[in-house]
């Protein structure tokens, strides 16, 4: 069963250097859905540590809760978010977020 449109919940405002949490979750999809990010339209790498350019953010990412979590945010990490959910049977997109910091 393909995925529904997931629901997002993207923070409108955080202060830098604060916790952030953004979450996508849906349940209609079968097999489970797993979960991807992305900022501006471009895909968050799930593993930081494997991404130079990423070496320096401060987020954790689970593809199966589909939570992001940045754990100090800065500047560079306000933009426009949004998820995906995908499975065998296809994928659905959540509306993009902003999330100013």
């Amino acid at each position: 069963v393909k995925p529904m449109t997931p629901r997002c919940t993207v923070p409108k405002a955080v202060p830098v250097g604060k916790r952030a949490s953004l979450h996508c979750h849906e349940n209609e999809g079968y097999p489970k859905s797993t979960y991807s990010w992305y900022r501006n339209s471009e895909p968050l790498s799930p593993d930081t540590r494997s991404n130079a350019k990423l070496q320096n953010s401060s987020y954790t990412m689970n593809p199966t809760t589909g939570t992001l979590v940045f754990h100090a945010v800065h500047k560079g990490d306000t933009g426009r978010y949004s998820c995906i959910a995908t499975n065998d049977a296809g994928f659905a997109k959540c509306e993009e977020q902003e999330m100013e910091v």
